[in-house]
Order: structure tokens, then sequence, then C-alpha cells
């Protein structure tokens, strides 16, 4: 499985980006899909998932602003990001589970990764 992240770039505060991750090689439908970010100097940090059957996590700095979704028919994952911080600032990460671990948020649990999109959310 190759994922192939895109969408990031610089925005200012308050304003909205959309990821994509498009996957290639295997269908996604049964796959655990996940973002995550990193930030210089810190470490990968959990930032959403979405379950085969539709279930979804979040991170708690981003409950409530960021929304995951997926779209099977396109093998397509999407981040959309509202009300972004100058802490959101970070390298953003798709990443796939195929063996259904439990904990969506681990990121060890994730066995394909793409190669990540930056996000930069100016003051």
């Amino acid at each position: 499985v190759q994922l192939q992240a895109s969408g990031g770039g610089l925005v200012q505060a308050g304003g909205s980006l959309r990821l994509s991750c498009v996957a290639s090689g295997r269908t996604l439908s049964t796959y655990t899909m996940g973002w995550f970010r990193q930030a210089p100097g810190k470490e990968r940090e959990f930032v959403a998932a979405v379950r085969s059957g539709g279930r979804t996590y979040y991170g708690d700095s981003v409950k409530g602003r960021f929304t995951i979704s997926r779209d099977n028919a396109k093998n397509t994952v999407y981040l959309q990001m509202n009300s972004l911080k100058p802490e959101d600032t970070a390298v953003y990460y798709c990443a796939a589970d195929s063996r259904g671990m439990p904990g969506a948020w681990g990121v060890y649990n994730y066995d394909y990764w793409g190669q990540g999109t930056q996000v930069t959310v100016s003051s």
C-alpha cells in the first residue's frame, strides 16, 4: 500500500484546510485510517482516525475543529481542518492499519505511512 498525502499549505489562524490521502496498491475499505502530526522537536501526535465501519476518533486538541472522513470508492481519506491555530503547525501524516488493532490512536498500530504534508498556521 502506498499513501500520498496532499493539501497542506500556509493559512492564517482561524482559516481552514482540507488534507487528502490517496491510497494505491490495495483497497483501503477494510483498513483503519489515521492522521498524525509532528511538529519540530516533538513526538508524533495522534490527530484523528476512522474505522472501516465509520467510527471516528479525535485527539483532544482537535475535537470540534477537525473532521475525518473516508471515500472508499476513491480510496481516499480526508481531514477537514477548521478554526486552525498556530499550534496546529506541523507535518501531517496519513497512515493505514491493515490489522484492525485496538486503540486507533496508537502510532505503532499503523503499518503503512504516507510521506507527510506541511501545514503552517500563521498568527
